[in-house]
């Protein structure tokens, strides 16, 4: 199968998840800048939210781009993928809404530990579509940033767990930061098979 449909609806989606998200900002009724004080909660987990469904569509573009064709599995994993960043909407007000609060931030690093498994299936289900052999499976390797990423959204659940949600927001901070740093195999990969 051809993989614009694909790649067109997961855009649309994502495009929604970030709109919704902004749709959380309720306007103070106060008109001086100390009115915008009570919102930063809500503007730190937006900020924090945006970055990690950035992140997620930057790779989710890069991945499929690279990729000829898809099959009906990677249709469903692709799926999975875009309901567990759905989610994200949710996690991200209640977080906000609660200052931070523990089960909040458990939820919101559950989502993100999800999220980061279903990206992980979709790529694992594109190389084995692919062949073993294929550049794309060359470029992603060992996928190092997507093990640690998973590790420490993990990490993060049971300190909050323990009292500490703060931490479990400095290590998603940490998680969005890695993935900055550009990783240029699978852009070299398109590239060179144009």
């Amino acid at each position: 199968m051809k993989k614009n449909r694909l790649e067109a609806f997961s855009d649309g989606v994502i495009a929604i998840i970030i709109t919704v998200m902004v749709l959380d900002f309720k306007v103070p009724r106060g008109e001086a800048l100390i009115d915008l004080l009570p919102l930063w909660p809500i503007f730190i987990s937006y900020v924090l939210s945006f970055v990690n469904v950035a992140i997620y569509w930057s790779n989710h573009h890069h991945l499929v781009h690279a990729t000829k064709e898809v099959d009906g599995r990677i249709l469903w994993a692709n799926t999975n993928l875009l309901f567990w960043l759905s989610l994200m909407p949710f996690a991200t007000a209640w977080m906000g809404e609660n200052h931070f609060s523990v089960m909040p931030v458990v939820v919101y690093c559950v989502d993100l530990s999800l999220c980061a498994c279903a990206y992980s299936w979709l790529q694992h289900c594109i190389i084995k579509f692919q062949g073993e052999n294929s550049n794309i499976t060359k470029a992603v390797g060992s996928d190092l940033k997507g093990r640690i990423s998973l590790a420490s959204y993990v990490l993060a659940i049971p300190l909050a767990l323990s009292g500490h949600p703060e931490w479990s927001g400095l290590i998603v901070g940490l998680v969005a930061s890695l993935w900055f740093i550009p990783d240029r195999r699978i852009e070299k990969i398109i590239k060179n098979s144009s």
